[in-house]
């Protein structure tokens, strides 16, 4: 029988963007990272998974967790898979990173990829991991998309998917996608898309609603932070509702929003407008010029020439729905007695090529 193989890509950079200029976000660690990394190890050989696939970094999340590694204490410390780190020519600290450490993962037979950033990460490791499913959690300045889970619950999950104890098919959920489409370019967005007249890609982030014309949503929730807090206070859409959000936005617009934009970031947002986005829709932007930003982040500049347009798509990545996964867990005795396939502590590798 093949090895239970699962995946860990964490983003060293993730919320460290100019809303913390603007804001009063907080910053996640490092060490917090890098303890995350450690727990969900700890939980997916509980679950019974044996390799584990961890992406490098220059940042110090897999140097720590390599040192980790060699200190545990076999009998008294919670043992861990065999943890191979993916090996790259060149770290970018770019999202090229994920991406390249993803598909390696993907390549050496990863049952399940999971995610530690925010909203842009996700993106990206979304569109690397193809039919693997994905299981992103929150470390990054705005979280829509990811989880906010504890890494040892969400570890378990993730490893009875890994192992094929539970059926895939049945604890993941297929998420929707935006696709802009601006010449040859064609970017996706996990969350939303919204037009900015004024600027360039320049420091990326999105955060002043003054700036914006058009925003679409592929899902909208109330308690949400980020622009898509903007449709969900008028027109609440459910992750699992095929359907998505569009808007008009104008600061003279009669109709205002009071936005959680970002951590500690409120603003009025005029909306001239608002309405459903059918699946499979696609709406061209009515500006001539300006920049296209994909779940938050800056992307794509277009000119009068160009003709972007935006389509609502149901062929987004395979999300693990940790809730369904553990409830299946309880129901069928999955973790009683212990779901390991040994008590013995497995090696931690170094730095191995996949």
């Amino acid at each position: 029988m093949a090895d239970a193989v699962a995946g860990i890509v964490a983003n060293p950079l993730s919320g460290r963007d100019v809303r913390r200029l603007v804001a009063r976000a907080s910053v996640f660690p490092t060490a917090e990272k890098a303890n995350m990394v450690q727990r969900l190890l700890s939980a997916l050989h509980s679950a019974g998974v044996d390799r584990a696939l961890v992406s490098t970094d220059l940042g110090g999340i897999s140097a720590e967790v390599l040192r980790a590694g060699r200190r545990l204490r076999p009998g008294r410390d919670a043992p861990w898979p065999d943890v191979r780190f993916c090996e790259q020519d060149r770290l970018t600290e770019t999202a090229a990173d994920t991406v390249t450490a993803v598909r390696a993962m993907v390549e050496a037979g990863a049952g399940v990829v999971i995610c530690l950033g925010g909203d842009g990460t996700a993106r990206v490791a979304a569109g690397a991991c193809g039919q693997v499913p994905l299981l992103a959690l929150s470390t990054g300045t705005n979280n829509v998309f990811p989880q906010l889970r504890e890494a040892t619950v969400a570890g378990l999950a993730a490893g009875l998917v890994a192992t094929g104890v539970v059926d895939a098919e049945a604890v993941t959920r297929r998420a929707s996608v935006l696709r802009v489409r601006a010449g040859n370019r064609c970017e996706p967005a996990l969350v939303d898309v919204a037009v900015s007249q004024a600027g360039r890609v320049g420091a990326r982030a999105v955060w002043d609603p003054a700036e914006l014309s058009e925003l679409f949503c592929t899902f909208a929730e109330p308690d949400a932070v980020g622009l898509s807090s903007v449709a969900g206070l008028l027109a609440p859409s459910a992750r699992s509702d095929p359907d998505g959000v569009a808007l008009r936005l104008d600061p003279a617009a009669e109709c205002v929003v009071r936005a959680p934009l970002a951590p500690g970031l409120v603003r009025e947002v005029g909306v001239a407008s608002c309405r459903r986005l059918a699946e499979g829709e696609t709406v061209p932007i009515t500006a001539s010029r300006g920049v296209i930003a994909v779940d938050g982040e800056r992307e794509v500049e277009f000119g009068p020439h160009t003709a972007p347009t935006v389509t609502l798509s149901a062929d987004g990545p395979r999300c693990v729905d940790v809730r369904a996964v553990l409830a299946r867990a309880s129901a069928e005795g999955l973790l009683r007695g212990g779901a390991a396939k040994d008590s013995g502590t497995r090696p931690v590798a170094g730095a191995h090529e996949l």
